[in-house]
């Protein structure tokens, strides 16, 4: 397999292949989204979010981790979970309007986080907290309930609610780092390495 070296670090790999896929079918999946076919929509929004609990675990288990696929990978992510949401709005929002200002602040706090990256280090937030990934896989699981059976309230407060402690979680391990870094598991973990550094 051929090779490609970003700033060291060998980006061609089956975790970033997962990745960039998801980056090549966010525009289909709008595409679905705008013209009203909801199966469509609910088909490749499900791929996505498979393929995203797919290629960091992948990352992981094969040692493929990069600051690139990290990168690569939160771009994906965006574009799935901004799907996920615009699915919300076109397909679902009878159910959601009740309950949406717990889904606003959820989007209020992630716009906050990627605002305090950019403040701070100029660059997209590659972090993978534990707090993150998890409530990736429960979003990913809530979605996916949502679309193929029907609207469960506590599901959705569970759903969003982890994510906004992810997000708030994230805020604070962002004003805690000197720089974005792999392997970063959450802010507990950070204040234990400052202790024992100490």
């Amino acid at each position: 397999m051929k090779k490609i070296y970003v700033r060291g670090e060998n980006i061609v790999n089956l975790p970033n292949a997962i990745s960039l896929y998801r980056l090549l079918a966010f525009p289909v999946i709008f595409y679905a989204a705008l013209i009203g076919n909801e199966s469509l929509f609910v088909w490749l929004l499900c791929i996505s979010l498979v393929s995203d609990v797919a290629d960091g675990n992948l990352a992981r288990y094969l040692k493929q981790q990069t600051h690139f696929g990290a990168a690569l990978d939160n771009l994906a992510d965006i574009c799935t979970y901004a799907m996920a949401i615009l699915g919300l709005f076109v397909f679902k929002w009878n159910d959601i309007e009740p309950h949406s200002w717990f889904l606003f602040l959820f989007l209020g706090l992630f716009v906050v986080s990627y605002i305090v990256s950019f403040a701070r280090f100029g660059k997209i937030p590659g972090l993978h907290l534990y707090s993150a990934v998890s409530a990736g896989y429960v979003q990913s699981v809530f979605f996916f309930v949502l679309f193929v059976f029907g609207f469960y309230a506590w599901f959705f407060y569970l759903a969003v609610g982890w994510g906004i402690v992810a997000y708030i979680e994230k805020i604070l391990v962002l004003f805690k780092l000197d720089d974005i870094k792999i392997g970063v598991k959450g802010l507990y973990w950070l204040i234990k390495e400052d202790k024992e550094a100490k």
